[in-house]
């Protein structure tokens, strides 16, 4: 299969993902080589094991730290490689304060936090926020920066340690669920009514290229919604389908939602 081909199964945005993908997985199987990626999105780590699937002599591997992790880091070996004890690079990022104010922080204020100081989101894994702080499960490699340059998170100065993956508090995602009553299952129709926007203020930044669907570029308004679906619509914030409940006597829908908090 050509990679014009091949391209043409995914997202004009995904190209230059999928050719170093293709880079890497060719790398394994012809050259012998063992690559570790930085952290994947599930969409990334769905096209990596795509594009290994079409070659024999490569194998994939994902560990994100923790059986329910969301990002993941890849190992791609030849496929006599054998990976299980092979180290992923994953340390947890203790961060903690002595201020009572850091019960109010949140996903965003934590990431929002590491970004500012130049790491790169690949860098970072999943975060687990509690009410007395956050562990961050990171690439070993910016662990000694961020003991040195870590101070603040959005105004509540914290205290952060390097901690092994034994010691990982995690803390499970939280939804937020409400049941809707809409007219169809279409994109634009759900996210309006879940982000309590008027539908014309939903389709700008979704023809904008600012939504995915299940980590997947979704530019059509229309795009039908399926149970499992997770959407992110940058600067709103994202939601999961959890489940179609029905559809009433006036031929709307009922389906139930679970807003990420």
């Amino acid at each position: 299969m050509s990679r014009m081909s091949i391209y043409e199964h995914f997202h004009p945005d995904e190209k230059a993902f999928v050719d170093r993908a293709l880079e890497w997985v060719e790398r394994a199987a012809e050259r012998h080589e063992t690559k570790r990626t930085d952290f994947l999105d599930p969409r990334q780590a769905h096209i990596l094991f795509t594009l290994a699937n079409r070659e024999p002599d490569a194998q994939v591997r994902l560990d994100g730290g923790g059986p329910q992790a969301e990002r993941k880091r890849a190992l791609i070996a030849p496929d006599y490689r054998t990976l299980d004890d092979e180290d992923m690079g994953i340390v947890v990022l203790d961060i903690t304060s002595d201020d009572r104010k850091i019960s109010e922080l949140d996903h965003g204020d934590y990431l929002g936090a590491l970004l500012g100081l130049g790491i790169k989101r690949d860098k970072i894994g999943d975060l687990h926020v509690g009410e007395t702080g956050c562990h961050a499960l990171i690439a070993e490699e910016i662990g000694d920066f961020l003991v040195g340059h870590f101070r603040q998170a959005h105004r509540v100065a914290v205290n952060v340690s390097v901690r092994p993956l034994s010691e990982l508090r995690e803390i499970a995602v939280e939804l937020e669920e409400q049941v809707l009553s809409v007219a169809s299952m279409r994109l634009d129709g759900i996210a309006s009514d879940v982000f309590r926007l008027s539908r014309t203020k939903i389709v700008d930044p979704i023809r904008a290229g600012r939504c995915r669907v299940s980590w997947k570029t979704v530019e059509d308004p229309s795009h039908p919604l399926r149970v499992g679906d997770v959407v992110s619509l940058k600067g709103f914030g994202r939601f999961k389908l959890i489940d179609v409940e029905g559809v009433s006597k006036s031929g709307r829908t009922r389906v139930r939602i679970g807003k990420f908090v």
